[in-house]
């Protein structure tokens, strides 16, 4: 986000969530990344960082709504999803660019909610780039597992069947055209056909093979830019071949290399557009002596303009 003139403001807020998923541990991704130096990373970077610390639903009450025969621990999610929206929002309004660190993917579903409304109110569109092994494009009907982290990004683009997810929280669904999934290499049968059929722009592994990650990103780039708009991205890290990321619970083989994650970055950093971001599905258990959070926070340095050499660009910050 370019701020012209004034101090750059990041806002943290750590969303422990982990029973959207089915693999336990996701709860103790935000202060793994903490631990591996997110924080001191942004400062260094001349940002001024608001840690507003790691959500709670202690007290939030619960809906009454009838859950969806197919999703799991569904009330006790919408309490987090509610919750992460509201935040989310009101993080957005203040100038400052949130980072929703997570937890399962599930968050998602608040967190872009949240950052949508605002966007909306100030007549911009809003992008969401899917930096993800799988494309968490089910719904009730269509998910085998009844996980709602893999239905974060159908909810997103308005699909039904979790439709009093949020309560009275205001949805701001984003056209389905407005989705980036990134680096897609794993999705069910029923997901894919829905996919397909919402003619949703998916970069998966093939893709990324033959024309590579600086062609593609830039076709993102230059959609989002056509429109005066903004991008938010939502960076699961089992993007990442486990080779570079085995911290994961649904780990896919094949991802990204961290070369081509940090080309990724950059790139998205010359931009300008990015004007939010989660990360997501850390899980710390799983890592080997905290490989995977210690690159995921040099691949955020990336997004933020962290170089070993100055280059000119477009932009120099978000």
């Amino acid at each position: 986000m370019n701020v012209s003139g004034q101090q750059r403001k990041i806002a943290v807020l750590g969303a422990p969530i982990e029973i959207g998923a089915s693999q336990r541990g996701t709860l103790m991704g935000p202060d793994a990344l903490r631990t591996a130096g997110l924080l001191s990373l942004l400062e260094g970077l001349d940002f001024v960082v608001e840690d507003h610390g790691n959500m709670t639903v202690d007290g939030v009450a619960a809906l009454h709504d009838t859950p969806p025969g197919n999703a799991k621990h569904y009330r006790e999610i919408q309490r987090w999803i509610r919750t992460i929206s509201a935040r989310a929002y009101d993080l957005a309004r203040s100038g400052a660019i949130p980072i929703f660190v997570g937890g399962d993917h599930s968050l998602s579903m608040g967190s872009i909610n949240g950052v949508a409304r605002h966007c909306r109110e100030q007549g911009k569109e809003l992008f969401v780039m899917w930096l993800d092994a799988h494309a968490d494009y089910n719904t009730p009907a269509t998910t085998i597992t009844g996980n709602l982290h893999g239905m974060s990004a159908a909810f997103l683009c308005g699909e039904e069947g979790l439709d009093g997810l949020l309560g009275h929280e205001p949805r701001a669904s984003i056209d389905s055209s407005r989705l980036e999934l990134f680096g897609t290499r794993s999705i069910d049968k029923l997901e894919k056909d829905l996919v397909k059929l919402r003619r949703i722009s998916v970069a998966d592994m093939r893709k990324i093979d033959e024309f590579g990650v600086s062609v593609l990103i830039r076709r993102v780039i230059d959609k989002v830019r056509a429109v005066d708009g903004v991008l938010h991205l939502s960076f699961d890290v089992d993007f990442l071949d486990p080779e570079v990321a085995p911290g994961v619970g649904t780990m896919v083989p094949g991802g990204a290399t961290y070369r081509e994650a940090h080309l990724i970055m950059e790139l998205l950093n010359d931009s300008g557009i990015v004007h939010s971001l989660d990360i997501v599905e850390l899980n710390p258990f799983l890592d080997e002596r905290g490989r995977t959070a210690r690159s995921v926070v040099e691949l955020i340095g990336s997004l933020f303009g962290q170089q070993i050499a100055d280059r000119p660009t477009p932009t120099n910050a978000m």
